[in-house]
Order: structure tokens, then C-alpha cells, then sequence
């Protein structure tokens, strides 16, 4: 037989009793996800190492027992269910083994073959409950599923729910007087669809309308990616004789920042930040100066973003209010701080630690956030409110340190309660249009540029902006963002040491 044969059932967890072994992110995870779904479900943890989460969050519940021992089989006598959450493998088939002779359910993370019942992804709407299964094959199709689900049901789902209870519980006498009742009640319902047929064909001709628009919108786009590079090459051309010459003679420098844009955006796809914070610590280490530095990320963004931006708008992955609440305090703030970068070009050699104690700081904004990725909050989050005002210190800051916006605006966003995935989008078209304005600040500004450095960066990370969008779902955020923040602080300490020696 073909096609997904699981059964799907919905268990009271608070009248059985629960074995999670394992008390690590796994374990925390898969905790959280028993309490957000059944808070008063008896547990008993047990492991070796107690994750400190993973405790807090045991301590908010009566029913959840946390054991710091070794687990043995004796631990399963009285169980109901068994979650295994460990990477140890002999460990996983001795839980297996252990639980097939008590007749005991089991799952285990990460690992199918072993499993007798899976975990799905729940959307929840009050009492509506939704589960998710793809049978194990591909967890990340069931959760962006979720996500769907989740923004385009309502939250007035469970007004109707209790109010049909309500109908429910009205109704009495026999079948027959019940079904005459329900008969009543629907007629009405009958009749006001009826009644708004007329609205439904004039919200069908708003539809069609609304395509049209965002058809419109397609073609502005291309046509401001186009002509802004245009504008932007124009630039260079009459006004930088050296831009000639680079064209001519390519620096062997070239290639080291061709590698570099190209590396630095797909890292940048994969997690949605760190593009401009890399890029500077490089062109940083490199040798070049702070204004000259950022000019040359924000120049190489113009097109990655661009195309960034395009396919997300492709794959529907923007909020448009949201991005109209970004543009404009974010123009702003990027001309301000590109201007403010650009006057002060003459004192790179005191600019530059200032741009590297940035980065370093920024460097460990980044590991703080690989290592705080399987943290999960059981409250609601709130949506942070002064979008604009966000906007605005993120667009200064990015042109000032050469980067952040993301590490900024797009974790802001998120942390407020934001979906990731069209705050994503949002942001990564918003960056084209404020890179643009802060590029033409710098090229006003600057009398000079290295643009081995700024060739090498525009055109790698254009290279890779249309794969890195296509697979910033299919690589471990974490180890990048680890290996990202320690390359980004060991960069940032190099050029502040540097300096340090230099006044010595």
C-alpha cells in the first residue's frame, strides 16, 4: 500500500505517565513541545547532564520529575510512553529493546527506522488542534505547513468552536427534534450566503486587480535593480580614473574578495544575517579602510540583495506593510551614517579599531544566537511596535559599521514575534534599496576606492545570492553561526591587537 498508513490519535498526557530520556537542546525541545500541547502531562526527565532550560522549565510544571542518573532499564517499570531525545546510539536500541518487552510506545529524535509513533507539528487554534505528518520523511515540509496554517486560520476559529458547543448543548428532546432545530439555524446561514454573493464577485475582481499590481511591482523591481546598476557604473566611470584602470589591470586582490563575496553570501542566505559584519572584518583585515570597507558591502549588496529580494517576492516571502514601515527611516539613517563614515575617511587608522570593536561585539551577538537557536519560550511573544524607529538605528548603524542590519532589524523582528520567514524576505528586499542610497552617499563622498576589493565582493556575492536563497533551508543554521561568530571576533581581535601594538 502506498501513501502515508499512520494512525492518527490525540492522547490525554495528564492520565498517563511519560519517560523523556534525555536533558539536553533535544530534550528541552521535545519538553517543550509536550507542555505547550498538554501542560498538566506527567513527566519524569532523565539524564546525565540537566540543561539549565530544560530544568527552569520543569520547574513551572507540577507533573514534570527531573532525575540526574543514568538511565537503566528499570526506569521505564511504570511507564506509559517513552520519548528518547539522546544521540547514543547503543543507548537509543537498549531504550528500544527495553520498551518492546513492556509493550511500551516509543519514539526516538531524529531517528524513524526506530520509532513505533511520531511527533508531528501541531497547529493550535484554542480547542481546534491540527496535527501534521509526513511520515517521517521530511520534518521541514510538515513545519512549513505549520506555518501556514498558523497565519491563514483565524484566531476566531475557537469563537465559532464554542459557539457550535453552546448550540450543542441547547438542543434537546429527541433526533428528530434536533435535526429540525439545526435545520433552522443553518437555513440562516443559507441565506446570507446568498446574500453576499455580490461581495464575493466583487472581492473576485479585487483579487484579479491585486495580481495585476503585484505583476506591476515585478517589472518596477527589475527595472530599479537595472537601473540603479546602470547609475552605479555610470558613477565610477566619470568620476574615478582608477575604475578605469581596475577594469583594465585586475589587482590579484580581486580574486581573494571574489572568493570572499561569494562565501560571505552564502552564509548570509543561509542564516539571513552576518553578510556585512563578515565582509568588514575582511576587507578590514585586508587592509582597507572603514568608509572604503562598507562602501564596497553595501556597492556588492546593490545586486545580491537585489536578487535576494526578487526571489523572496517570487516565493511570496514579503510582508508589504511591513516594508514600507522599513524603507524610508531606514534610507535615512543608512545617507546619515554613510555620510557621517565618509567625512571621516582621513582617520581611518583611528576609525578602523572603532568599525573592529563593532564587528567584535557583533561577533558575539552572533554566537549568543547560535546557542540560544533550540531555546523555546512558552509564552506568547509580542510584536515590537516602532518598526520605523528600528529602521532608522539599523540603517545607521549598518553604514557606520559596514554591516548589521540584519543582525539588527531582521532579530528584532523575529524576537518580537514576527514570522521568520516573511521578516526574511521583508528585510532582504528593504536592504536593496538602502544599499543603494548609502552606496551613491559613499561614491559622493570618497575621492578614492579599492575596487579590486569593491569588483570582487559586487560580483561573488552576486553569483551566489540566487543559490543562497534557494537553500537557506537545507543547511545548520547553528554551525554556521558558531563558525561565522568565532572567525568574526578572532578577525575583529587581530585589528584591535594591531592597534594596540601600533600606539605601544
Amino acid at each position: 500500500m502506498e501513501g502515508n498508513q499512520l494512525f492518527p490519535v490525540f492522547i490525554k498526557l495528564n492520565t498517563i505517565h511519560t519517560i523523556l530520556v534525555g536533558a539536553g537542546p533535544v530534550g528541552l525541545e521535545k519538553l517543550t513541545a509536550i507542555l505547550g500541547n498538554s501542560p498538566d502531562a506527567r513527566v519524569t526527565v532523565i539524564g546525565l547532564e540537566i540543561l539549565p532550560e530544560l530544568q527552569e522549565l520543569a520547574d513551572k510544571h507540577e507533573g514534570v520529575t527531573v532525575l540526574q542518573k543514568e538511565f537503566v532499564a528499570a526506569d521505564l517499570d511504570g511507564a506509559d510512553l517513552v520519548v528518547a531525545a539522546t544521540n547514543n546510539g547503543l543507548l537509543n536500541q537498549e531504550i528500544r529493546i527495553q520498551a518492546d518487552q513492556r509493550n511500551l510506545l516509543v519514539n526516538f529524535a531524529d531517528k524513524p527506522d526506530l520509532c513505533n509513533f511520531y511527533l508531528g507539528s501541531i497547529v493550535k487554534k484554542g480547542d481546534l488542534k491540527i496535527a501534521i505528518s509526513t511520515n517521517g520523511k521530511s520534518p521541514t515540509i510538515a513545519k512549513r505547513l505549520k506555518e501556514v496554517l498558523n497565519d491563514s486560520l483565524p484566531d476566531e476559529l475557537n469563537d465559532t468552536l464554542q459557539q457550535m458547543e453552546a448550540l450543542r448543548n441547547t438542543l434537546n428532546g429527541d433526533f428528530a427534534s434536533k435535526v429540525k432545530r439545526l435545520n433552522e439555524v443553518t437555513s440562516l446561514l443559507v441565506t446570507e450566503k446568498l446574500a453576499s454573493t455580490e461581495d464575493e464577485e466583487s472581492s473576485l475582481v479585487k483579487d484579479k486587480e491585486e495580481k495585476s499590481k503585484r505583476g506591476k511591482m515585478k517589472w518596477l523591481i527589475w527595472l530599479a535593480i537595472v537601473f540603479s546598476f546602470v547609475i552605479v557604473v555610470t558613477a565610477f566611470w566619470h568620476k574615478e580614473p582608477e575604475f578605469q584602470a581596475y577594469i583594465e589591470n585586475l589587482n590579484p586582490m580581486f580574486y581573494w574578495f571574489l572568493l570572499g563575496g561569494f562565501i560571505f553570501a552564502m552564509i548570509d542566505g543561509a542564516i539571513g544575517m552576518s553578510y556585512g559584519v563578515t565582509t568588514t572584518s575582511f576587507s578590514l583585515a585586508m587592509g582597507v579602510p572603514p568608509a572604503s570597507a562598507s562602501m564596497g558591502v553595501h556597492l556588492s549588496e546593490i545586486l545580491s540583495n537585489g536578487i535576494a529580494g526578487w526571489m523572496h517576492y517570487r516565493f511570496g516571502n514579503v510582508n508589504w506593510k511591513l516594508f514600507r514601515l522599513l524603507l524610508i527611516p531606514g534610507i535615512v539613517g543608512a545617507v546619515t551614517g554613510a555620510y557621517l563614515l565618509s567625512s571621516l575617511e582621513h582617520y581611518s587608522n583611528y576609525t578602523k579599531p572603532v568599525v573592529s570593536l563593532y564587528t567584535l561585539i557583533l561577533g558575539f551577538v552572533i554566537l549568543s544566537k547560535a546557542y540560544k537557536a533550540n531555546a523555546k519560550t512558552t509564552g506568547p511573544k509580542k510584536k515590537i511596535k516602532k518598526v520605523s524607529l528600528l529602521g532608522l538605528f539599523g540603517g545607521f548603524i549598518d553604514a557606520v559599521g559596514g554591516g548589521g542590519w540584519g543582525s539588527i532589524v531582521l532579530s528584532s523582528l523575529i524576537a518580537g514575534g514576527r514570522n521568520a520567514r516573511f521578516s526574511l524576505g521583508t528585510v532582504k528586499i528593504t536592504r536593496f534599496f538602502i544599499a543603494l542610497m548609502s552606496s551613491l552617499t559613499f561614491i559622493t563622498m570618497l575621492n578614492g576606492a579599492h575596487w579590486e576589493a569593491v569588483g570582487g565582493l559586487v560580483i561573488g556575492s552576486a553569483l551566489a545570492s540566487p543559490i543562497a536563497a534557494r537553500v537557506s533551508n537545507k543547511i545548520s543554521a547553528k554551525t554556521i553561526m558558531v563558525s561565522v561568530g568565532i572567525l568574526v571576533i578572532l578577525v575583529s581581535l587581530r585589528s584591535i591587537i594591531n592597534f594596540i601594538l601600533k600606539l605601544v
